[in-house]
């Protein structure tokens, strides 16, 4: 497993806001509203977290959303 400089509760939002995003996109999504209001929270929750506070590129981002897709694409293949 790769290490990355990420906190574990700011990887755990990412995974969890990129859950939701997928399950409010599909057909027929059960309890939009509910869905989106766990969006918003989510999205609070990783834009604001304190790692983002110190400067970092901003390529910081689109490398924790990465890390997500590859551990989700990891979880997909082993299944």
């Amino acid at each position: 497993m790769r290490h990355h400089p990420f906190p574990h509760d700011l990887v755990t939002a990412q995974r969890s806001w990129s859950e939701t995003y997928e399950e409010l996109a599909g057909a027929g999504a059960p309890r939009p509203t509910v869905l989106r209001r766990r969006l918003l929270r989510l999205s609070a929750e990783v834009y604001f977290h304190p790692y983002w506070k110190h400067p970092r590129p901003t390529a910081g981002r689109a490398e924790l959303l990465d890390l997500v897709r590859a551990e989700r694409e990891r979880v997909r293949g082993a299944a």
